[in-house]
């Protein structure tokens, strides 16, 4: 499963923020840490737009099509699929 553009760009603005990929036998999974902004992450799924918000920020992005779960779990925004 590929890294949405959206999180990619929001990873190279700022050294705060984590991307790490899984690929496992039968799982793909996004892992995206934050970083330590002292606030929880929350996401909110609108049709096929994921919006996380961490305080103040905002990050949008189109859940990718093989994805089956997008979660906030630790505060590491998890997309399984």
């Amino acid at each position: 499963m590929e890294t949405p553009p959206e999180l990619e760009a929001a990873a190279g603005e700022t050294t705060d923020i984590t991307i790490t990929n899984r690929e496992y036998e039968d799982e793909s999974v996004i892992a995206v840490d934050f970083g330590p902004t002292g606030e929880t992450p929350t996401v909110d799924i609108v049709d096929d737009t994921a919006i996380v918000v961490v305080g103040d920020e905002q990050f949008e992005f189109a859940v990718p099509e093989n994805a089956s779960d997008v979660t906030v779990n630790d505060g590491i925004l998890t997309i399984s699929g």
